[in-house]
């Protein structure tokens, strides 16, 4: 099988070194070996999150952590923000529960802002909210800080962030925000292979997690933390995946080092952005602009579906269509995970030769 670069917004390129941790040999889940790999890897995901806080490991997707969040964090009702393919799959997950919930939706090329979230907390309906920080979808990137500001003036208001497409590749102050869950893939920024989501959570949310009805035992949060405080996880994790995890946050942390990553994000977004506004456009509205993924409007027409035929079948290369309704209106290039700007300044360079783009 032909291997095509991925600039996609996840899965993402992941280098050798990380494929070779996949094979190292198996511990038993029960061992203390494990409990080592396992407070290992606590102790550095604490560091890349800036939280003090337990972080949870979950063998699955991120739409597993997304279900966590709402099945054991909501008494009352469930404001989800909703600009976005995920954000409006994270109101199904909670509608489908029956966890009682309301969509806030607006269009999506436009980012939720902080008075319209308060507006809804004033009505004291709500003691949770679901927030895609990076829309993947869209490539928007929400106003976390400020919305954030909002949430802390309800006391009984949980929040719930989204980080998929932007934890490991942007900074996010878990505790400093206030944030009672922040979840994401590792196939993204983690540039990682899929297989495995992880989460903060807060004191808080685990004390009213033991007040809500289970919904779920895969998923129950005060089960995962009672093997948290062994150095465990309640079921068999994914640990070919742990060792990847251990191996690629000792890079992040101590070889890369955080700021040179995410400053690293910023100077590839800005690369693509400006030859997105110089021969397209960009979808979100100005100013709200992901770091990590550029989703472009396609104002010249191509054929979305040829471009990405010619770049993997002549370069070995893929980039990403326009997701769901806007297939073929968009399409979105992934500046993301170990990308170098070397790397989207070659993509950029096919793209301009197969388009005649000058």
């Amino acid at each position: 099988m032909r291997h095509h670069r991925l600039f996609t917004p996840g899965p993402v390129e992941v280098e050798t070194e990380n494929l070779q941790a996949l094979a190292t040999p198996q511990l038993h889940h029960r061992s203390k070996e494990f409990s080592q790999l396992f407070d290992s890897i606590q102790e550095k995901l604490k560091r890349l999150l800036y939280t003090e806080n337990p972080v949870f490991i979950f063998s699955s997707s991120a739409t597993g952590a997304m279900e966590a969040a709402v099945t054991n964090g909501v008494k009352k009702k469930c404001l989800n923000l909703v600009n976005g393919a995920f954000s409006k799959r994270w109101h199904q997950i909670t509608a489908y529960n029956g966890v009682p919930c309301d969509a806030l939706s607006i269009e999506w090329n436009k980012a939720i802002k902080p008075e319209m979230v308060r507006e809804k907390l004033d009505t004291g309906e709500y003691d949770a909210v679901t927030l895609v920080f990076n829309e993947t979808s869209t490539g928007t990137m929400n106003p976390l800080k400020e919305i954030a500001e909002v949430v802390k003036e309800y006391d009984d208001v949980f929040l719930f962030v989204d980080a998929v497409s932007a934890m490991a590749g942007v900074k996010i102050e878990v505790d400093k925000l206030g944030i009672d869950m922040c979840l994401a893939g590792l196939q993204k920024c983690f540039a990682l292979p899929s297989g495995l989501a992880v989460s903060p959570v807060s004191e808080r949310l685990l004390e009213r997690a033991k007040e809500v009805p289970p919904r779920s035992y895969y998923f129950n949060l005060n089960i995962m933390h009672k093997y948290y405080q062994r150095s465990q996880t309640p079921v068999t994790p994914a640990i070919p995946h742990l060792f990847a995890l251990d191996r690629q946050l000792d890079y992040i942390l101590n070889e890369e080092g955080l700021e040179n990553r995410f400053a690293r994000h910023e100077r590839m977004a800005a690369i693509v952005q400006k030859w997105a506004r110089t021969h397209f456009d960009t979808y979100p509205e100005r100013g709200y602009e992901s770091k990590t993924l550029t989703c472009i409007e396609n104002t010249r027409g191509i054929s979305v579906k040829e471009l990405n035929e010619r770049l993997m079948n002549e370069y070995g290369m893929r980039i990403s269509n326009g997701y769901g309704e806007l297939k073929e209106k968009t399409f979105r290039i992934a500046h993301m995970g170990d990308a170098q700007v070397q790397d989207v300044k070659g993509l950029l360079a096919v793209i301009d030769d197969i388009l005649g783009l000058e």
